[in-house]
């Protein structure tokens, strides 16, 4: 499923009061992420519906503002930033790379809208 929205995210400097709040209003579960051994702040929301797209939740500890977006999966997240910039995007948030070799950016719609794009690690399918 490349340039399909893949994942959504909400980044909150309150990760307890939103994970209760989405839990009550939709019936979201949040979890552990597997994939991080370090006891990262980044937790996994699962919806009930099985088909739907899951997400995380990022404790940002009030380094930067309160979010929720969504995600495209595209091909190559740095081309999809060259892009998004020539179409008269911004990068918020320049490529990085985690431990598990996901890579994703921040960017922003001409009008002002935040969005982020990424890129699974070679060899996993979304």
């Amino acid at each position: 499923m490349s340039n399909g929205i893949g994942w959504f995210e909400i980044g909150t400097d309150r990760p307890d009061e939103v994970e209760r709040f989405y839990g009550e209003v939709f019936g979201w579960t949040v979890g552990d992420d597997p994939s991080s051994s370090d006891g990262s702040s980044y937790r996994i929301i699962t919806t009930p519906d099985p088909g739907s797209v899951r997400g995380g939740l990022f404790a940002t500890g009030g380094k930067i503002p309160n979010y929720a977006i969504f995600n495209v999966l595209v091909a190559d997240t740095e081309t999809a930033c060259r892009q998004a910039a020539a179409a008269g995007g911004k990068v918020l948030i320049e490529p990085q790379t985690t431990p598990d070799g996901l890579i994703f950016a921040h960017l922003l719609d001409p009008s002002g809208n935040h969005f982020g794009v990424y890129t699974e690690p070679a060899g996993r399918n979304a």
